[in-house]
């Protein structure tokens, strides 16, 4: 079967919403809240210059102080932030887009100089991360966590239900749960990082548990077809499983029970191998009846092919939209795309951020 060059540019329905494309922005961590965790006016620029993608995802937006686990990382559990994200997405929807909210709890990819107190990241077990976090200091090693209490869950539960209604608050269009790249729900998920005797770990039922029950709470706030969930099968920030096809095969199955709208896939390991973990994602994809968002290291013409062959229904893009606010028109076009530039990605302000041109003012 070829190709259909078109395929991109058809508008797709996503639960009530109709997207004019097939492009998504996936969330990115760009480190430029300002004071109290809360986005900037230039992130209501950022987020709009972007808006014609079919979708915009923002960056992961942590549900409580005890989720955050990087430095000037906006949250979503303060009226300060709620405010300060409702500039967003009147910007966005001036412009003619549609956006999600990332939903964030890293667990144990943190820092005690980023907690309330000094206190000790939380996990599903005490186990330290081989990986590193960014603070004032630039990149360090995350400190050791502490095992949540199972009488800590009901908490947790109900920090994403305030944060849904928080995010419906703020104008937000949906939000995505993320249960991906080693965070918090990823963490209980994979036996790697979840040596649990309880009710939320061992057998792959009860690793899944916290993320459907993530899930049930975020849909007692927003209509199903308003909800997405991210998932990362390979390792990533030390979060590793040996059988990822049966966790994740459970997983998307009680996903699809619940009717999600869609469930975003990091193909292989995140801006890297995409064979990294031997995955169906064929066959993932075939036991999930909302859409499918394909994600990791897809050009045009992979992208292409993908939505023509119906193997996804949407493909999400990250480094190209940070350097390309008008990717989708550049897409279309088939004209030379901006390189991002990595020395801007984490922290500063407008350059690297704003400043990328769009076509008509590069020419």
């Amino acid at each position: 079967m070829s190709a259909d060059a078109n395929a991109l540019f058809q508008p797709y329905t996503l639960g009530s919403l109709t997207l004019p494309n097939r492009l998504v922005m996936a969330p990115l961590t760009r480190n430029r809240a300002a004071e109290g965790d809360v986005a900037r006016d230039i992130t209501a620029t950022y987020y709009a210059q972007r808006a014609s993608a079919g979708l915009l995802i923002s960056e992961g937006s942590q549900i409580s102080h005890q989720g955050q686990g990087y430095l000037r990382t906006p949250g979503i559990y303060t009226p300060e932030q709620v405010a300060h994200w409702r500039k967003v997405t009147d910007a966005v929807h001036k412009a003619g887009g549609r956006i999600f909210i990332q939903l964030w709890h890293v667990g144990r990819v943190s820092h005690t100089s980023l907690l309330p107190g000094g206190a000790a990241p939380v996990a599903p077990s005490p186990l330290r991360a081989q990986t590193k976090t960014f603070i004032t200091d630039g990149f360090v090693d995350v400190s050791e966590p502490r095992a949540l209490e199972l009488s800590e869950i009901p908490s947790i539960l109900r920090d994403y239900e305030h944060a849904a209604r928080n995010a419906k608050e703020a104008g937000f269009d949906g939000v995505e749960i993320h249960a991906a790249n080693g965070y918090l729900l990823d963490q209980f998920m994979k036996h790697g990082s979840n040596h649990r005797t309880d009710a939320y770990g061992g057998s792959i039922e009860n690793r899944a548990r916290l993320t459907i029950e993530a899930a049930e709470a975020v849909l007692k706030v927003w209509d199903k077809g308003r909800v997405g969930i991210r998932l990362s099968p390979a390792k990533v920030n030390d979060a590793v499983d040996s059988n990822p096809q049966a966790l994740f095969g459970h997983v998307v199955e009680r996903l699809d029970k619940l009717g999600l709208a869609y469930v975003h896939m990091i193909e292989g390991a995140t801006q890297g191998d995409r064979n990294a973990v031997d995955v169906d994602y064929a066959g993932l994809r075939g036991s999930f009846r909302g859409a499918y968002i394909a994600n990791n290291g897809y050009d045009r013409e992979m992208a292409t092919e993908a939505v023509s062959s119906g193997r996804a229904d949407l493909v999400a893009f990250g480094r190209l939209f940070i350097a390309n606010p008008d990717l989708v028109e550049r897409f279309r076009l088939n004209a030379p795309l901006n390189q991002p530039d990595r020395n801007t990605f984490y922290g500063g302000g407008t350059e690297g951020y704003t400043d990328y041109p769009a076509l008509n003012e590069a020419a």
